[in-house]
């Protein structure tokens, strides 16, 4: 081999591993287009259809308004960044919440950004269930002997359905 195929093998493979290197950024959620952005809804002016006409459906609606005769829309977009292997790093977060009144007129509009954030710890408990534990050999066993053999087929209340309604 010449030289210069070693030094343009090496290159290319250089460039390879650096490109293998670069972050990968990923769009999440609503893309809002320049002319119409979700912070452009005004009080008062705009309603339910017209934000719907010019933004489209919303990502999420608000699940507990109907009790405070209110309804919220969320608008949520989010920028991630992925490098490598590496756990996924969000760069932007952005959330405009518009609220509407039981006329449908909007009320209110927020924008809260990834400054906004709290982090949130679960709690890993698991609730208990009530009755007693099989074992693994328990749960495995426990059902022989306990199908009525001499009704398979001809009755309706046959466990797992065999026989069920209009099986005669």
């Amino acid at each position: 081999m010449n030289k210069s195929l070693v030094k343009l093998i090496a290159i290319a493979a250089a460039g390879a591993v650096l490109a293998g290197c670069n972050p990968t950024l990923r769009t999440h959620g609503y893309i809002a287009t320049e002319e119409e952005k979700p912070q452009a809804v005004e009080t008062g002016t705009d309603t339910k259809a017209s934000v719907l006409a010019r933004l489209g459906n919303p990502s999420v609606k608000g699940t507990f308004d109907e009790e405070l005769d209110s309804d919220t829309w969320y608008y949520m977009s989010a920028v991630r960044q992925r490098f490598a292997y590496l756990r996924p790093i969000i760069e932007d977060r952005t959330i405009t919440a518009i609220s509407f009144d039981q006329d449908g007129q909007v009320t209110k509009v927020a924008e809260y950004g990834l400054e906004d954030s709290q982090y949130v710890n679960y709690v890993d408990r698991k609730t208990p269930t009530r009755g007693r534990q099989l074992s693994i050999l328990e749960q495995i066993f426990g059902t022989l002997g306990r199908l009525p053999t001499d009704r398979i087929g001809g009755q309706q209340d046959v466990p797992g359905g065999a026989g069920g309604p209009g099986g005669r």
